[in-house]
């Protein structure tokens, strides 16, 4: 990475020791380190560090997680989760590298992401819409795939999301029967 880049990804540094509520997302990594109480959703690109004080209700996208006070909501990290000595997750938590201190609680269903996603470093998750065009199927089929159990999907809030992989599993998986 070159110098400026460096820098400029340094620069994009927002620290949070306030009561907020609503969505906060960001297209570009940032750097992110919430002190204080949150109460929405969180889609965020870059290291997301949640303080020791801090208390959050919210779902969580992102790619480096680091929980180190409480939450209660899902949470879906790209590259890893870190919970921290004294943390509490409530909630279910997807990634692909997770380590837990001892003395933090995690109380949800765990899933690890796959190899190919931990690689790349990339989103490899799909929304109804998009596993429609990828499959060459009508949304409606998908909707009603996925709400019958079908088809390898989860919810998030009132969205289906569907793992990439998962989804090419399945479709060599249907085709042998």
């Amino acid at each position: 990475m070159a110098r400026r880049d460096r820098e400029m990804e340094e620069e994009k540094i927002l620290d949070v020791d306030a009561s907020m509520q609503g969505i906060l997302a960001f297209k570009d990594p940032v750097n992110l380190r919430i002190n204080g109480n949150f109460e929405g959703k969180f889609d965020t690109k870059g290291k997301l560090t949640i303080g020791e004080n801090a208390n959050v209700k919210a779902d969580i996208n992102g790619e480096e997680i680091t929980v180190s006070g409480k939450v209660t909501g899902n949470i879906i990290a790209l590259k890893e989760l870190k919970v921290l000595e004294h943390a509490q997750v409530i909630g279910d938590i997807t990634m692909p590298v997770l380590s837990v201190a001892p003395g933090a609680i995690i109380q949800g269903a765990c899933k690890m992401l796959f190899e190919t996603q931990r690689q790349t470093g990339r989103e490899e998750f799909f929304t109804v819409e998009e596993v429609a065009r990828y499959l060459g199927i009508e949304i409606s089929k998908i909707l009603e795939l996925a709400n019958s159990g079908k088809i390898p999907g989860f919810k998030e809030g009132d969205a289906w999301r569907f793992e990439r992989q998962r989804i090419d599993d399945w479709i060599v998986r249907e085709k042998i029967r």
